[in-house]
């Protein structure tokens, strides 16, 4: 989205109503290039390794005489823990964002945590698959006096590329008073305390294309300026600046009134169900993991009033992996009854992480990321209760896999709904790196799942691009019923981005774009449909229902692309959706519905979004 024309001095009444209708074409990540793909070199003089005891080994359960993996253990090198009394540490978060800025290719992943304290005139700038977070149990526990800063330097001011980076659990007082947040997609904001503001937007206003925050605080004001879209579930806000084409907010206090499409509100006073993402800290010297208990009708944070509610784990119930280590072990460790931690770096898989156990938690720090090779699923989980995946990116590998991650088998019908599987950011890549191939990325066949906060991205810029080079025709596939998508982030995908076909299923936010690099109008053609719609329900689903959702074209190849319509559903009174746009980027493609045959076309190059409010 292209910068605001006010200047950070003006009222913010001026902004209170903002649109995009009076603004020049956005340049889009294509247009302006990817930045080149650092190679990291290694890092110097950092403080030691994070480390647990390991405890007794569990019992071995397969029989077959191999000797039990331990649990526990160094956090390797790059896990990079703090003290109050460390010194040096500027230097060091200086070290590590000269490496990443503008590394958005590269192999290097990097945790920052910071041991509970108070930490004084710092300003961690995060580049790409960087994580910051705190050890505490509550955010507040650890509070730096100064600031954790995403800008766009790098990249001459746009922020549409600040992907893969991400903060939690820390308390932030800024040194001016307000914090910079300017992230695009994978970049999640989780169980933040601001003491101040938030400002969403790069230095100099320019486009940014974001974001998530969840069960976070930030007392003073939030703006979003020049963000196209943005999703806040379970948190505080002391107040909200403007919007540009799609602000979703479900269970956020102090989140603005229901007002979409002027301006674009979308607002639920609570989340129908969420269950936060598990984290690491420190019991003493001992590491252990809390795991959240899941909450209905949620609305506000889950740490306001002191400990928060869950159970936690001993990282002695966790196989504590490093890149190097084989599916084959990773599995030998879950096939023991063991929990896996992935330590920052990437991983190559031959075969799929099996996940058969009720309530494992798979975790990854620092952007852990999970290469399937030879046409492997990356994860593959079964139909079981309270499993817990987060924290890692699987990014395609050369040759074709028909999945990158499965929640539950095909035809899965147990009821979850008591403790339910979640997703949390996990996050899915196709290309970009080099050549990558995948049918579908992510299919639920369990029900009950909680999908919350994901990109799903067949890539646009990068290496191995292209049509067919990185093939991938759908992104996610819902089969099971009951399924819940809180922030679900998919784009670029060659057919459908989403598909789904479970019944009573609920989305609250959805964002995408479609290809960018279709060659004609025969390439999307889906039968009589011109192009295939950015979220198609199933015909045969009776109940369905989803908020806040826009769907974004750009066909730089052929601008004379016609795309007949963003969504696609049954019209039945069981199927309704709240709060839908379709936009043309600088009139490059042009859609001719909203949803189905409703709504009015996008024309021109004015870049003005299209809007259903309520569907049937």
């Amino acid at each position: 989205m292209p910068p605001s024309s006010d200047s950070p001095s003006d009222s913010p009444s001026a902004r209170s109503s903002d649109t995009s209708a009076d603004r020049p074409a956005p340049g889009r990540r294509t247009v302006l290039g990817a930045a080149a793909a650092a190679v990291p070199t290694a890092l110097v003089g950092l403080s030691a390794p994070a480390s647990a005891t390991p405890a007794r080994r569990p019992r071995p359960t397969g029989g077959d005489g191999a000797q039990d993996l331990p649990g526990g253990g160094d956090l390797g090198p790059n896990v990079i823990v703090f003290d109050p009394s460390t010194p040096g540490i500027q230097a060091k978060l200086d070290e590590i964002f000269r490496q990443q800025e503008s590394a958005q290719f590269g192999s290097g992943r990097y945790a920052l945590l910071f041991k509970p304290g108070t930490y004084h005139g710092l300003n961690a700038q995060l580049g790409f698959y960087t994580s910051i977070a705190g050890l505490g149990l509550s955010p507040d526990d650890t509070t730096i006096n100064g600031d954790v800063t995403v800008d766009a330097g790098w990249f001459d001011g746009n922020a549409t590329q600040n992907f893969w980076r991400s903060a939690e659990n820390l308390a932030l007082v800024p040194v001016s008073g307000t914090n910079r947040w300017a992230v695009a997609q994978a970049a999640p904001f989780r169980r933040m305390h601001v003491r101040g503001g938030l400002n969403l937007a790069p230095a100099g206003y320019g486009w940014a294309s974001g974001g998530y925050i969840a069960d976070s605080r930030i007392d003073g004001q939030v703006g979003p300026y020049s963000q196209q879209q943005w999703y806040t579930r379970d948190s505080a806000v002391g107040g909200w600046l403007n919007g540009v084409w799609n602000m979703v907010f479900s269970g956020v206090e102090g989140a603005p009134g229901q007002s979409f499409p002027d301006p674009p509100y979308t607002t639920l006073n609570t989340t129908p169900i969420s269950r936060e993402k598990p984290f690491l800290y420190l019991d003493g010297a001992d590491y252990r993991v809390f795991l959240p208990e899941k909450r209905t009708a949620a609305r506000g944070v889950t740490w306001g009033n002191g400990t928060p509610r869950g159970t936690s784990l001993p990282l002695s119930r966790f196989y504590v992996a490093r890149p190097g280590d084989p599916a084959a072990t990773l599995n030998q460790a879950l096939g023991q009854g063991l929990h896996l931690l992935l330590t920052p770096g990437v991983y190559h898989l031959d075969q799929p992480l099996k996940v058969d156990r009720a309530g494992t938690v798979v975790l990854g720090l620092g952007y852990a990321t999970l290469v399937p090779d030879g046409g492997a699923t990356a994860v593959r989980v079964a139909d079981v209760d309270g499993v817990r995946l987060a924290g890692f990116l699987v990014d395609a590998g050369p040759t074709n896999s028909e999945t990158l991650v499965e929640v539950g088998p095909r035809g899965a019908s147990a009821d979850h709904s008591a403790n339910p599987i979640t997703v949390q950011d996990v996050f899915v890549r196709i290309g970009g790196s080099g050549a990558g191939k995948a049918t579908t990325s992510i299919v639920v066949n369990s029900r009950h799942t909680i999908v919350d906060h994901t990109w799903v991205w067949r890539a646009d810029h990068g290496t191995g691009v292209g049509w067919e080079t990185n093939r991938a025709d759908y992104g996610v596939v819902v089969n099971g019923d009951d399924v819940l998508a809180t922030g679900l982030f998919v784009e670029h995908f060659n057919k459908y981005d989403v598909q789904w076909n479970g019944q009573r299923g609920r989305t609250i936010f959805f964002q995408n774009e479609k290809a960018y690099d279709a060659p004609n109008q025969a390439a999307i053609q889906n039968g009589s449909i011109k192009g295939y719609a950015a979220y198609k329900v199933a015909d045969s689903v009776t109940s369905h229902e989803a908020w806040g959702l826009g769907s974004y074209c750009y066909y730089n190849v052929d601008p004379t692309i016609v795309q007949h319509h963003g969504f696609a559903a049954p019209n039945t009174s069981g199927v309704k959706f709240h709060d839908l746009l379709v936009v043309s980027l600088g009139g490059k493609g042009q859609y001719e519905r909203v949803i189905n045959d409703t709504g009015s076309p996008t024309s021109g190059t004015s870049t003005t979004p299209s809007t259903v409010v309520s569907y049937p």
